[in-house]
């Protein structure tokens, strides 16, 4: 990779790339699937692009959208304690908490696990699936992905089913839990998307919204 200041200094800047640990500056190089570019200074992994990623990308994010929407509605868990028999989908968790002061805890229960997941998972959509065969991006594009990248904190569907575990080992002793569909959908949700991020390589992505400006002077990723 070109790090020299007095060669970098004639490169359009949509051509270079700062590494976002130390922020050395870099020309990339055009990198090719299962090979990476990384940092000189601080070894930081900076592109490392798969064979059709953007495909995989689409397919997986479309998958985990109608994945949520399965479980959103279809029971989650059914509970029989002392005669009593409940059972509850997701929806109906967030929403346990929807009156009086607690309502506040039911628009973040219901935002983290349903709605930033499920808006992230749209706008990834939105943008990579133009680019699939090397096409220009959608209309806003860059501010979509780049949304989307600042929603990725907030996305707690993991985070979810971690909670629900915890709390399984405690009421176990307690009541009869069985499994509802949705938590089986819940589960393979989680992996769909580990799997979909595993694919997701922001500098290829970058690479291929910046190609498509008079200015980039490249080849798309």
């Amino acid at each position: 990779m070109q790090t020299d200041p007095e060669d970098l200094a004639a490169v359009p800047l949509t051509q270079l790339r700062a590494c976002p640990h130390c922020d050395a500056l870099y020309r990339l190089p055009k990198v090719r699937p299962r090979e990476r570019a990384v940092c000189q200074r601080c070894g930081l992994v900076l592109m490392a692009p798969r064979a059709r990623a953007f495909t995989r990308i689409v397919a997986l994010s479309a998958s985990a959208l109608i994945l949520l929407a399965l479980a959103l509605f279809t029971p989650f868990l059914d509970l029989s304690a002392a005669g009593l028999h409940s059972d509850a989908s997701i929806w109906d968790a967030a929403m346990a908490f929807s009156g009086g002061i607690m309502a506040p805890l039911s628009i973040a229960v219901a935002a983290f696990i349903v709605v930033i997941p499920a808006l992230r998972l749209a706008l990834i959509v939105y943008t990579v699936f133009p680019l699939i065969g090397g096409g220009p991006p959608a209309p806003r594009a860059a501010h979509a992905f780049r949304m989307a990248e600042d929603l990725r904190p907030w996305s707690m569907a993991e985070i979810f089913v971690i909670g629900v575990a915890v709390a399984l080992v405690k009421i176990a002793g307690m009541a009869s839990v069985t499994p509802g569909i949705a938590f089986w959908t819940f589960g393979v949700l989680v992996i769909v998307l580990i799997w979909q991020e595993s694919f997701v390589d922001r500098e290829q992505i970058w690479s291929a919204l910046d190609a498509t400006r008079p200015d980039a002077g490249r080849a798309p990723a």
